[in-house]
Formats: structure tokens, C-alpha cells, sequence
């Protein structure tokens, strides 16, 4: 059974004139393969120094949002996209996730693949048509164009459970406030720690003089007495 990534990202192919995102399907490389194979770091330090020297080979920030075989939406802060004409007119879009999230040139695993025709040779080659084919990626004689698409802050997903998380925090202040603002029955709704008379209601803040004996209760204000029972 064949499973999908789903990539959503800006348009660098129209200059990033448009704000809609489109949506990039692609085959799991797991239909085809027991394992996602790995991209070896070399690779990627190839890519780099050709995205600095060739106009033709770019990158941008442009990934917004990667959905999973089982709709999972992943962060998308170790997701890349690889997308690249050869100079006979063969496409090949490439969804690669790091390894080394912390590491600008890592490793990566090698997790969907398009066009279909690409995954006919991958099924048939192996590892054989993936050293052949990211062979050909860093060959710029052999390249007519090259976009390696990065993600662009967080993903709209994460983006999305933030506000929500933020407007239940919110709200949940808000009551708070309002329980503040709204006496129950006896007058507050939070226990106070003030001694009072039980007789008078008055506040004990005078001490003065007085003694202070816990096992006896003597208001000053109006003579309240009240004893401790051992």
C-alpha cells in the first residue's frame, strides 16, 4: 500500500509573489523500502558550496508544513525539501529530514520521494540509484535548476496549537479575575489570614501592650473572651 508525505510551502518559482501555500505530494520511501535510507553529510556539503557558487542551484525559507502517511503533522524545523530539474527534463523532489537538528550540515534520512518514475528506480536500483542520482544532484553541468527549500519559522500546525493554548490561558484568567471580582456569600471568594473578633468583627492589628496568649482570646475592642480547651 502506498503511503504520502504531504509538503506545504510558498512558491519560489514564481518569485514568492504569492502568499497561498501549495501542496507537494509525495511517495514514502517505506513503500519501497524496509528502512528510510540515510543521506551521508558529504552530500549536503556538496550541495552547500554549489548553492553558494551557482546561480542556478538556490535556497529559500519557504516550508510551512509537513503532514505524515498518517496525517501526523511534524515540527518542521529538521525537514528539507529538495527540488531540481536535470538538463534533460527530468524531475526530482526529494523530502529529507536531519539528523543533527543542531548541526547546519548533517546527516539525513531520505523519507519521500516524487515523481513516481523516480520510485520505480529506487524499487528496482537501491542503493545503487541513490548514489547515482545524488551523484548527478551536485553535478551543476548536469543540473538546469536546483531549489532547496527550508522550513520558515514554526509550522502552522504548532502555530495554530500555540494561539489556542494562549486564548485557554487567557480564559482561564479571565474566570479567575472574575472570581476576584465576585464576593460569595460569606464576602470573598479567598481565605483571609487576618484575625478578627468573632464577636465584633473587628480587625486585631493593635498589639501594644497586650500579651499574647495562645491558649486565650481576649479582644481589645469589646472584651471577647474565649479560651483554648486542653
Amino acid at each position: 500500500m502506498n503511503e504520502f508525505f504531504k509538503v506545504y510551502t510558498y512558491t519560489p518559482w514564481d518569485r514568492l509573489r504569492s502568499n497561498q501555500l501549495a501542496e507537494v505530494k509525495l511517495l514514502s520511501v517505506k513503500s519501497f523500502f524496509n528502512k528510510y535510507p540515510i543521506i551521508e553529510k558529504e552530500f549536503f556539503s556538496d550541495l552547500f558550496i554549489n548553492l553558494n557558487k551557482y546561480q542556478h542551484y538556490s535556497q529559500f525559507e519557504t516550508v510551512r508544513r509537513i503532514v505524515g502517511p498518517n496525517n501526523e503533522d511534524y515540527t518542521i524545523s529538521t525537514w528539507r525539501f529538495l527540488w531540481a530539474f536535470d538538463t534533460e527534463n527530468r524531475m526530482y523532489q526529494f523530502l529529507v529530514q536531519k539528523i543533527e537538528e543542531d548541526e547546519e550540515i548533517s546527516q539525513a534520512t531520505l523519507a519521500a520521494l516524487a515523481p513516481p518514475e523516480l520510485a520505480k528506480l529506487f524499487s528496482t536500483y537501491k542503493g545503487k540509484a541513490i548514489d547515482r542520482i545524488f551523484s548527478l544532484l551536485n553535478e551543476p553541468t548536469k543540473i538546469k535548476f536546483l531549489i532547496f527549500l527550508n522550513p520558515k519559522g514554526k509550522s502552522i500546525a504548532e502555530e495554530a496549537e500555540n494561539i489556542i493554548k494562549k486564548k485557554a490561558k487567557s480564559e482561564k484568567l479571565k474566570y479567575i479575575q472574575s472570581l476576584i471580582n465576585q464576593p460569595n456569600i460569606k464576602g470573598q471568594w479567598f481565605p483571609t489570614f487576618e484575625l478578627r473578633c468573632p464577636s465584633c468583627n473587628q480587625l486585631i492589628t493593635r498589639v501594644g501592650n497586650y500579651n499574647i496568649d495562645f491558649n486565650k482570646f481576649i479582644c481589645p475592642y469589646c472584651g471577647y473572651k474565649k479560651e483554648k480547651k486542653e
